[in-house]
């Protein structure tokens, strides 16, 4: 069983063009996948498959509802303060529903705007920043923004292959997560 290496023990440096590439690929992805999600049934889009996030539903709710919560926490950092324009004045979301497909297209395309405004609008030196944060289980946290960054997209990408395999469960093909197409040629 191998353990997670302390933090002094990762030297991956990470730069501006690996956070500027996630986030197009990000919203790119959600775009594609919320082509096919549109067309789903509201009975297809509540559908329960059994997995932790039961549905299509649920699982883009709680992409959501993460993003919302972690993007909100960096407009405690004084560069930040009063970032999107107010988007973020509402309380975190402890849990998140939407009323319809078109809901939640409409405020997912929002936030991925949002993402990528902040992506533009961060600096090499702002991926130093470390970030204080009380956590969900109510532990005061303090992280590096370039590493939560990371954390924030891998958990995007976790939870759009997890929609992906509802939805081929539901016999609807799909393709929507290849990072390749945002990789520079050599």
């Amino acid at each position: 069983m191998s353990s997670v290496p302390a933090a002094a023990d990762c030297c991956i440096m990470f730069h501006m063009k690996h956070f500027d590439l996630l986030a197009h690929y990000n919203k790119n992805a959600n775009e594609l996948m919320n082509k096919l999600i549109i067309s789903l049934s509201d009975e297809q889009w509540n559908k329960q498959f059994g997995g932790f996030f039961t549905s299509i539903h649920e699982n883009c709710a709680h992409i959501y509802m993460w993003d919302y919560n972690w993007f909100k926490r960096y407009t405690a950092l004084p560069k930040f303060n009063g970032f999107a324009d107010g988007f973020f004045d509402r309380p975190g979301y402890t849990e998140m529903s939407f009323s319809n497909i078109t809901e939640y297209i409409n405020k997912r395309e929002e936030l991925d705007k949002i993402i990528i405004d902040f992506i533009t609008n961060i600096t090499e030196a702002d991926l130093e920043t470390t970030l204080h944060y009380i956590n969900s289980k109510g532990i005061k946290t303090e992280k590096r923004m370039d590493g939560l960054l990371i954390h924030i997209f891998n958990h995007q990408t976790h939870h759009r292959g997890m929609i992906s395999i509802y939805l081929e469960m539901l016999g609807i093909n799909n393709d929507y997560s290849n990072v390749l197409p945002y990789v520079a040629k050599s």
